[in-house]
């Protein structure tokens, strides 16, 4: 799963609000804007710095994996010159035919361990980004339910929800106070000095594609 997947899935919920009002009054809604809440809360800009760091390092170690197969393959090249070369003895053939072979072999090793490699780190970072997401997004909701009982809010509609079709599920409200400024203000009150060089969310995230 996503974290796009698990946004929309909890943005498309209609959120829980205070116990329901009596018929005779008239209900008390809100709305909030749960995309805004997490893509600004310092928490998933912090998970998402952390993320790229182990992304970088999955990147490092493929590069050194691909060097040394590199390597081998100028190695092979090289060796591959030598066996065109009419002017070596039969025995000098069979000895760099089989020196060959025997790199050939170990090329195909390396770029298979270096695949299954990383296919697990990128399946490991994707598990743990999700995971973290997750309870970033559990953690937002219940702040907004939260807020809804305290406020006695009878419902709390997420606006940025959209339906499988991409259109959103909110299209129109009368009376409706938004509550997300007042939830943003809540999350980040805590929130680290944020500098102009630091980036903002990238999700979701990418794998390192094997070939590079």
């Amino acid at each position: 799963m996503t974290v796009r997947q698990l946004t929309l899935s909890l943005a498309g919920m209609l959120l829980f609000a205070a116990l329901p009002a009596a018929a005779q009054d008239k209900l008390k809604i809100a709305t909030v804007d749960m995309q805004q809440l997490f893509k600004e809360y310092h928490r998933t800009n912090e998970a998402q710095k952390q993320i790229n760091v182990e992304r970088a390092r999955i990147q490092k170690e493929n590069n050194e994996r691909l060097a040394r197969i590199r390597e081998l393959e100028t190695e092979l090249q090289n060796l591959r010159k030598q066996l065109e070369d009419p002017s070596i003895s039969d025995k000098r053939k069979q000895e760099l035919f089989k020196e060959f072979q025997m790199k050939t072999q170990e090329g195909v090793a390396l770029d298979r361990e270096r695949r299954e490699y990383l296919q697990r780190r990128n399946a490991a970072l994707n598990e743990k980004m999700v995971q973290r997401m997750r309870g970033i997004l559990e953690e937002i909701r219940k702040l907004v339910e939260d807020q809804a009982k305290t406020d006695d809010y009878d419902y709390v509609f997420d606006k940025s929800g959209l339906s499988a079709s991409q259109v959103p599920f909110l299209l129109y409200t009368k009376d409706a106070t938004d509550i997300t400024p007042g939830l943003l203000a809540t999350l980040n009150k805590d929130a680290p000095e944020v500098t102009d060089e630091e980036p903002g969310v990238e999700l979701p995230l990418q794998p390192i594609p094997e070939n590079e």
